[in-house]
C-alpha cells in the first residue's frame, strides 16, 4: 500500500522491531461506542502484518483486516490463522480508499501509521485523504468511532534521535504527514467529528529496540522504520561512519542522550479520535 517502501522485502522482518502501541488509546475510543466493545466489528485499514489485529482480538468481536500488499497479508493470516478459522477475523487485499465492504457495516475503525504511505497533494487540498476519510465514514454505523494513529511534524523532527541524521529525508516526511489541524479539518468534511487527540508520550514505534544507539547499522533495524527506504545508499554510508566514529571516540551514548531528549516530552505518536455522528 506503500508508494515508497517495498513492504513486499521487508515483510519478513517487520515484527522484529515493530510493536502496536497505544492499544489502550484504541480500545478506549471504541468503548465509548453504543454497542459493547466484546460485540464490535472492527476494520483494521492497512493491517500491515497483523500486530494490531493480533492485540485487538483480545478485545473486539470481529475484524477486517485490508492490505494491498500480499506478502504482508500472508504473514498476517500465519499469525492469526487461529482467530480466522474461529471466524474471528477475515482478511482481505484492497485499498484504503476502495474498501470492499457495504455501507455501515463497521462500529469502528483504526489506521495504524499508514496515512503517510498514501500519495499526496498537499496543494491540492490532500484529496486522497479525502476520499479515504469518505470511505471511513461510508462504511462505519452511525456512531462508528475513527481512530488514527500518525506522528506530527514536531514529533517527526524532534521525536526520533536518529532523524536528525537523515536532513533531507525528514523534511520529506513530514511533507507526506498532514498537520493534524488539517487532518481534523478533513475528517469532519467527511462527516467524522473529531472528539480528541492522545499523545502517549512513553510509546515508542521500535520498543526496546529504540534505545540501541548502534541500531542504524543494521538492516534489519532500519527495516522497523519505512523512512530509511527513502535513504539513499551514499547518506546511508555517511550515517553508519558518523555513529561508528562516535562510538569509537566513546561519545555514542551521550549523542543518543542529547537527540532523545525532546521524545521525551512530546511522544513519536499522536491519535486522533473522531466518530461519524450521521
Amino acid at each position: 500500500m506503500s508508494n515508497y517502501e517495498n513492504y513486499s522485502q521487508t515483510a519478513q522482518h517487520y515484527d522484529n522491531t515493530r510493536i502496536p502501541v497505544g492499544v489502550e488509546i484504541i480500545t478506549g475510543c471504541l468503548a465509548q461506542g453504543a454497542a459493547p466493545l466484546a460485540q464490535q466489528h472492527l476494520l483494521d485499514a492497512g493491517c500491515g502484518t497483523g500486530n494490531y489485529a493480533r492485540a485487538l482480538l483480545a478485545h473486539v468481536g470481529r475484524i477486517s483486516a485490508v492490505d494491498m500488499n500480499e506478502p504482508m497479508l500472508e504473514r498476517a493470516r500465519g499469525k492469526l490463522a487461529a482467530e480466522h478459522r474461529h471466524g474471528r477475523i477475515d482478511f482481505h487485499r484492497a485499498t484504503i480508499d476502495a474498501l470492499p465492504f457495504e455501507d455501515a457495516v463497521f462500529d469502528g475503525v483504526m489506521v495504524n501509521q499508514v496515512l503517510h504511505h498514501l500519495d499526496l497533494a498537499a496543494a491540492d487540498d490532500y484529496p486522497v485523504y479525502r476520499k479515504v476519510f469518505a470511505e471511513f465514514a461510508r462504511v462505519l454505523k452511525p456512531g462508528g468511532a475513527v481512530i488514527i494513529n500518525t506522528c506530527s511534524r514536531e514529533q517527526l523532527r524532534h521525536g526520533f534521535w536518529y532523524y536528525h541524521l537523515i536532513p533531507d529525508q525528514t523534511a520529506t516526511m513530514c511533507a507526506r504527514h498532514a498537520p493534524l489541524d488539517a487532518l481534523r479539518q478533513i475528517m469532519q468534511a467527511a462527516g467524522i467529528t473529531p472528539q480528541q487527540c492522545f499523545v502517549p508520550t512513553d510509546a515508542l514505534m521500535q520498543g526496546k529496540a529504540y534505545f540501541n544507539p548502534q541500531g542504524p547499522l543494521k538492516k534489519s533495524w532500519r527495516n522497523g522504520d519505512s523512512i530509511w527506504s527513502t535513504v539513499p545508499k551514499k547518506t546511508l554510508t555517511t550515517v553508519c561512519t558518523r555513529i561508528r566514529e562516535l562510538e569509537k571516540t566513546g561519545k555514542l551514548q551521550n549523542h543518543f542522550d542529547q537527540h532523545d531528549a525532546q521524545r521525551q516530552h512530546i511522544g513519536q505518536f499522536s491519535f486522533l479520535y473522531g466518530r461519524c455522528l450521521s
